[in-house]
């Protein structure tokens, strides 16, 4: 595989995981527990979904066979999508909600911080663009985290179920694959390995100030970057694709 190859998967890998959070975190719009927050979550939703169309479109530039990113988008079956499982979890309230954002923002922020730094223009570009919004992110989901965490001793369990529940899907963030471990040698993306220390340091000290406890012992869930999905994936697509494959071309 080519370094243009290589490149077109993993903007495709980037794409799904933030288009496959947007559609996640869009299910709260009308439902969010006060106006504020549907509001916020619903924003926070958009910007995951702009920056998927960024990728996307990058991928189908590279891909050179005429898709765009609506192709890439809505007309994939379940095992071309590359995103990471923890995306795909389901909202379930709202502590499972701030919990895979948190556990995703972190590491989302440390991997594009490094991201401007690769040497192809294109990934260094969108990278930086969307920097700003992913800081946010971290910022808001952090900030619930304390906030919930600390709160009453019901919002303290809930967090702390959703935690434990959701920490087997971590791991997979920092875990290279051969296309990420090649794309590292020549400098086109991080080491993951180099930004684990990061990851957990901020992971560790947010949920210390939360009163949380860093689960232990669970075993590490993998596959999403290489197209084997949970269960929930196919629910997701179809919810996600049934109206592009209804009316082909529709546009975002």
């Amino acid at each position: 595989m080519n370094h243009q190859e290589s490149l077109y998967h993993f903007a495709l890998q980037m794409g799904d995981n933030a288009l496959i959070l947007g559609q996640r975190l869009s299910e709260w719009c009308g439902h969010g527990p006060v106006l504020e927050q549907d509001i916020a979550i619903t924003n926070i939703a958009l910007d995951h979904v702009g920056q998927a169309r960024s990728w996307l479109q990058y991928a189908a530039e590279l891909e050179g066979k005429g898709r765009t990113e609506d192709d890439l988008a809505f007309l994939r079956p379940e095992f071309e999508y590359r995103n990471v499982l923890l995306v795909e979890q389901p909202n379930t309230d709202w502590a499972y909600t701030i919990v895979r954002s948190f556990l995703f923002d972190t590491f989302n922020y440390f991997h594009h911080v490094e991201l401007t730094q690769s040497t192809d223009p294109g990934v260094a570009a969108i990278a930086e663009k969307s920097l700003k919004e992913i800081t946010y992110h971290l910022r808001y989901s952090s900030e619930w985290m304390i906030r919930l965490g600390d709160g009453t001793e019901l919002s303290h369990d809930k967090m702390q179920q959703a935690l434990d529940d959701l920490w087997m899907f971590s791991g997979e963030l920092t875990a290279m694959t051969s296309l990420e471990t090649s794309l590292a040698a020549a400098g086109l993306a991080p080491d993951l390995s180099g930004i684990k220390p990061l990851y957990d340091g901020r992971i560790a000290a947010v949920i210390q100030e939360a009163t949380l406890e860093v689960p232990s012992g669970a075993y590490m869930q993998t596959g999403g970057k290489e197209g084997r999905h949970t269960e929930y994936m196919g629910f997701i697509l179809a919810e996600m694709q049934s109206l592009q494959r209804q009316m082909p071309g529709l546009k975002w």
